[in-house]
């Protein structure tokens, strides 16, 4: 039976996911980058350095499942180089506190994202559920840690909490 038109095969689904994954951890990388471009003389340079690494290591891998799979990047990763550094510098200028607020909202968006997709994909691809799930596992750290360095500025949280969500929903689309 052929599908109704609009309706996503699970191979497009899974393209859509690595999309997003890979435009989001690309992001997040340009995000640490702005950061410490600021606050590379401050306490939390190391600690933005070690989460910078490891989303790197996340983007690799995003990297080679898009490739494998002839899933077409988001034609607004131009967009996210500029806007994931300059919101990483705004937020480095604003201070160290202003910095985890800005990693504490990028990853709670994202692990919830992650868990919708992990249910989303249910049992269909085994090994896309273990990378999403270790992704989701270190996103989950580095919002706990943010967390711990001290209070949230909730308007600022708020902001990007929306931002980010919208630069899935496009990620995902365009």
């Amino acid at each position: 039976m052929k599908p109704l038109p609009g309706t996503r095969t699970p191979e497009k689904r899974i393209a859509r996911m690595l999309r997003v994954n890979l435009a989001g951890e690309y992001g997040a990388q340009r995000i640490y980058e702005g950061q410490l471009a600021v606050l590379k003389n401050h306490s939390c340079a190391p600690l933005l350095e070690h989460m910078k690494e490891q989303e790197m290591v996340h983007l690799k891998h995003f990297e080679t499942w898009v490739v494998d799979h002839h899933v077409r990047p988001t034609a607004l990763q131009p967009l996210w180089h500029v806007a994931g550094y300059a919101l990483g510098v705004a937020t480095g200028l604003l201070g160290e506190k202003a910095a985890m607020a800005c990693t504490a909202a990028v990853e709670e968006v994202i692990d919830q994202h992650y868990e919708g997709q992990l249910k989303e994909l249910g049992e269909q691809d085994p090994r896309l559920s273990a990378l999403i799930s270790a992704c989701q596992e270190d996103e989950q750290a580095h919002r706990d840690i943010a967390l711990e360095q001290g209070p949230a500025y909730p308007r600022l949280s708020s902001a990007i909490k929306g931002a980010s969500r919208l630069a899935i929903w496009l990620s995902e689309r365009i």
